[in-house]
């Protein structure tokens, strides 16, 4: 199944049925008089966050959702039917952006939550309605409300505890694959990793989601490459881990090149707790392995780890590192504020 993040989506809401003209002209009854119905309400549009789903690709298909519009009202003050509703169904994780593409309208993170987007619009009032002590016979009725249209974006955000971040073949997919149960594309070159995944980790009695995403290259905020819209998807993690490639010719200036893309994206990502660790620490020898790690701490301003996937040498102290981390950040969150005293 194609990974989707993103889709422009047409919505309208039902329009109102209009009101009946009608009379009650019988034979054998003494009082006749007006009896026309009202029109039916027209149904909404809603967006409803459900599990089961992580991408958007429902909405790569089909874009136009209308609702039912509202049955005219009929003689014998028969109302009409209500029109249908319509649901969007979304994965956890997605904003609801107006077709400006900046105002947010919801931003649904939990599994139950629903939002209506288009109000149907009334149905209109038949002749009956509009009997008063003067007027006893009135002959005309409303029509319905027109409802509601839109154009929306849907834009969705992986909902993870922790990110790993890095340049191309830094070893991010290698490790999502050690420690979870994710299969990932997995090659000795660049951009094998073209769409975000999600693993979760269990370690010591503990569990988590690991979001992986697209390498970034130098240029990335400015389109080179898959660019950094990859980069909303960790927008929401606790914590970020970044694999530095060890076999790269400075792993300082390789720190320093993503840290420049983190801090061009912005979003408050570069102000995320960081954890960094430099990778393929089996491929280098002793020496070689030394001199990058120094680089690396002069860059990063902290010890590194020092961690190679395919033989799990560090990993353990990297997942670690990832749920102190994410539990110093809930904590945070769960901490009251206290009042301000004058």
């Amino acid at each position: 199944m194609k990974f989707l993040d993103e889709a422009k989506v047409y919505v309208r809401s039902g329009d109102g049925g209009p009101g009946c003209v009608a009379f009650r002209r019988e034979k054998f009854i003494e009082f006749g008089g007006p009896n026309g119905g009202d029109g039916g309400r027209g149904g909404d549009v809603w967006v409803e966050c459900v599990e089961g789903l992580n991408t958007l690709i429902d909405y790569r298909y089909q874009q136009h959702f209308k609702a039912k519009k509202g049955e005219h009202g009929m003689g014998s003050n028969c109302h009409g039917a209500n029109g249908t509703d319509v649901v969007l169904k979304v994965p956890a994780g997605t904003q609801i952006f107006a077709e400006d593409g900046d105002t947010l309208i919801a931003d649904l993170t939990e599994v139950g939550q629903k939002i209506r987007l288009a109000k149907g619009g009334n149905g209109g009032f038949g002749n009956a309605y509009f009997t008063t002590s003067t007027n006893r016979a009135p002959k005309h009725a409303n029509p319905g409300l027109e409802g509601q249209e839109m154009w929306i974006w849907l834009r969705l955000k992986l909902i993870a505890d922790a990110g790993l971040v890095g340049l191309p073949n830094a070893g991010k997919s290698t490790f999502l694959a050690s420690v979870t149960a994710a299969k990932p594309k997995i090659a000795d070159y660049p951009f094998t990793t073209l769409h975000p995944g999600l693993g979760v980790v269990r370690s010591d009695n503990r569990e988590f989601v690991l979001a992986d995403i697209p390498g970034l290259i130098e240029g990335a905020h400015e389109g080179v490459g898959l660019g950094d819209k990859f980069l909303a998807h960790v927008e929401r993690c606790r914590v970020l881990l970044h694999l530095v490639d060890g076999t790269s010719e400075h792993a300082g200036k390789t720190y320093k090149l993503v840290r420049g893309e983190i801090e061009a994206y912005g979003n408050g990502l570069a102000d995320k707790p960081e954890i960094v660790a430099l990778s393929k620490a089996d491929a280098l020898d002793a020496e070689t392995l030394k001199s990058q790690v120094a680089k690396l701490k002069r860059a990063a301003g902290r010890a590194p780890l020092v961690l190679s996937s395919a033989s799990r040498k560090g990993v353990p102290e990297a997942l670690r590192a990832i749920r102190s981390e994410i539990d110093a950040s809930a904590a945070a969150e769960a901490r009251p504020v206290e009042a301000w005293q004058p």
